[in-house]
């Protein structure tokens, strides 16, 4: 299951990701990650969450995002809750890569039974229209 968070900036994207993922700390029956951009999550994500800055990955595009999440799917069985921070930030901001990615993890995702949840600054209504459901 892919879940979208989106709003313009200072909407509180993050806050609600940060939330969310501290109370998959404590109620999920798998492995929870945390992928950001930066180390902003650093002190606001619960310690036993995995945490995963991009810029240490050389993660810069859409492509590389998806193979960095499914990666992390394929090689810990026990993952199964991912939080991604900024996602279309990540994806270079571009709104065509970012769809390709979200519709690829979704499948993955799926596959697996992982929920991913992930961060994007961009008004509702200007999402994809094969996104909007994911909003």
């Amino acid at each position: 299951m892919v879940k979208l968070i989106v709003g313009l900036k200072g909407s509180g994207k993050t806050k609600t990701l940060i939330q969310l993922a501290n109370t998959a700390v404590e109620t999920s029956n798998g492995t929870v990650v945390c992928v950001e951009k930066g180390t902003k999550l650093l002190h606001e994500i619960k310690y036993q969450a995995r945490l995963l800055n991009t810029d240490e990955y050389n993660i810069d595009d859409a492509q590389a995002l998806f193979g960095f999440v499914a990666g992390i799917i394929a090689s810990d069985h026990d993952a199964k809750d991912i939080f991604i921070d900024h996602a279309l930030k990540i994806c270079g901001n571009d709104m065509a890569a970012f769809e390709d990615f979200v519709l690829k993890i979704s499948k993955v995702a799926d596959r697996y039974d992982v929920r991913v949840m992930m961060t994007g600054s961009m008004e509702k209504d200007k999402l994809p229209e094969s996104l909007a459901e994911l909003a």
